[in-house]
């Protein structure tokens, strides 16, 4: 919908709204896979983008490749920078997500994405290399607040979690391509080792472009637009989604029931955001940090530290390192697609705790098998496999719970703020410390790298089983009162469509 010439947003006004249920109470439909498509693909670029450095690392630093720069300096310096730019994309841009509308920021946050990218590609130094991989970084972190608050607004409640985990492990596809790819970029055979790596680049930036034309038709956030007085512009959206919905399913929708009493704003203060997230729901708070150190530690050492290990222990040819990552990377990819249903059956707190669990107890296995001796690259990677693919689902689940379980005027910068201090946490301290002990050579200095991983992921999953939120199938306006709802309304909004489909939600009460 074009909102070019839409009237100015009215604050300060107080409406009844039934907009939340209404989108709820959808079934699956064409519609909602447009915005699957439209707004989850962008970590498939992600996925390129971090594994393509990955396992081009080693053919960088080579003479010839057109920059001088050491294969430590990619897989710590290089790849810290990456994730700290992501970390001060994800503050900055969203407060803006949350100021100024979803569809705006993740138009925007795209192209920049997209330029950096484009211009890392042409890199002569190492401190050109550097930058752009820092602002390549910033668009991405400012993706993960914008894109995460869009999709779980217009989801219905009863796929949201699925939705969410398939989106954000859809990365491991990108991750894919980008092995492969990189076999194709250190082919010298195929082409020059100056320029096959910054082909790998130019591609990312194209595919970009291509996203940027399809999320042009992804509208605004219904949501979003109640908050800040743009109800009018809320309400067109939502009809002509059910009139989409109902077209394609040839039946009439079933009628939403419960509505929400909102008084409209502009504007929430950082301070009232602190209040709300760090006092309000402290507990929550202490569970997103868990679950963002833990995975953040683990994925980012790995992704950038994976084929340095093939390489130093077991020879692996740098040309190769492809192969051996795309086997993990669909194992990755394996477990929000194969458990990712689950989280909205079986719960939250289950598949959450079991997940981080799981994954930490197989790498503590594979630190023990790795300091005997007892794997090769095949069975090493095996092991990865295994571990990664419940570590995945875990992962891209941190995602889910910090944009569901806060209010709907906090949710991006809340989504920003456990991304970007969580990661900066453990996923720019992983590649600096991982580097470093991979690079000694000493099979003791890489075990003790697992060994951190595997517990920090273990204690998430201990935090996780006490503090997890059952939000499965709940009204996202449930699980977090809206900061504008009126107290007499607030719980309406929750209540199950009439003769939808599912169980209905369970009630709030036990949550922390």
């Amino acid at each position: 919908m074009d909102t070019a010439a839409a009237p100015a947003p009215q604050s300060g006004r107080t409406i009844t709204t039934n907009i939340p249920a209404r989108l709820d109470r959808l079934p699956w439909s064409r519609w909602h896979w447009s915005i699957v498509i439209g707004l989850g693909t962008v970590w498939i670029l992600d996925g390129l983008e971090v594994t393509v450095v990955g396992n081009i690392a080693s053919r960088l630093s080579e003479p010839g490749s057109g920059l001088s720069i050491s294969s430590g300096q990619i897989t710590g310096t290089a790849a810290a920078l990456y994730v700290a730019g992501a970390c001060v994309g994800a503050l900055f841009w969203g407060r803006l997500t949350d100021r100024f509308g979803r569809k705006n920021l993740f138009m925007i946050t795209l192209g920049v994405y997209l330029a950096a990218t484009a211009l890392t590609a042409v890199s002569t130094e190492a401190w050109w290399f550097f930058l752009f991989r820092f602002l390549t970084g910033f668009g991405i972190g400012g993706e993960y607040a914008a894109i995460n608050s869009a999709i779980d607004e217009l989801i219905p409640a009863k796929y949201r979690g699925r939705v969410d985990l398939i989106i954000n492990g859809s990365f491991w596809l990108g991750a894919v391509g980008g092995s492969l790819l990189s076999i194709l970029a250190l082919n010298t055979d195929l082409l020059p080792a100056d320029i096959g790596w910054r082909l790998t680049f130019a591609l990312g930036a194209v595919l970009a472009l291509v996203i940027l034309l399809v999320r042009r038709h992804v509208p605004e956030s219904p949501r979003w637009l109640l908050i800040h007085g743009r109800d009018g512009e809320a309400e067109d959206i939502v009809t002509s989604i059910e009139r989409q919905v109902q077209d394609e399913k040839g039946e009439p929708l079933a009628e939403p029931e419960g509505e929400l009493e909102i008084h409209q704003r502009k504007n929430v203060t950082f301070i009232e955001i602190a209040r709300t997230v760090l006092g309000r729901y402290r507990k929550r708070a202490v569970l997103g940090f868990s679950l963002f150190i833990g995975q953040a530690f683990l994925y980012n050492a790995i992704t950038f530290g994976f084929g340095a290990i093939l390489t130093k222990f077991f020879d692996v040819p740098a040309g190769h390192t492809g192969y051996y990552f795309a086997v993990i990377a669909i194992g990755n990819f394996c477990g929000p697609l194969l458990l990712g249903h689950l989280f909205d059956s079986v719960g939250r707190r289950v598949m959450i705790s079991s997940t981080y669990l799981l994954s930490g107890l197989l790498l503590f296995g594979t630190a023990w098998l790795f300091d005997r001796g007892s794997l090769s690259a095949g069975t090493l990677t095996a092991c990865w496999c295994a571990v990664l693919f419940f570590a995945s689902a875990g992962a891209s689940s941190a995602y889910l719970t910090v944009s569901e379980i806060f209010p709907m005027e906090t949710r991006a910068m809340s989504i920003a703020f456990f991304y970007a201090i969580g990661t900066a946490a453990g996923g720019i301290s992983g590649p600096l410390l991982f580097a470093d002990l991979t690079s000694t050579g000493k099979v003791g200095d890489t075990v003790l790298a697992f060994q951190i991983g595997a517990g920090l992921m273990c204690a998430a999953g201990l935090v996780a089983a006490f503090l997890a939120v059952n939000a499965e199938r709940r009204s996202l306006e449930d699980i977090a009162r809206p900061l504008t709802a009126a107290a007499s309304k607030a719980k309406a909004a929750a209540l199950p469509a009439r003769g939808s489909q599912g169980p209905s939600a369970p009630p709030a009460a036990g949550t922390p």
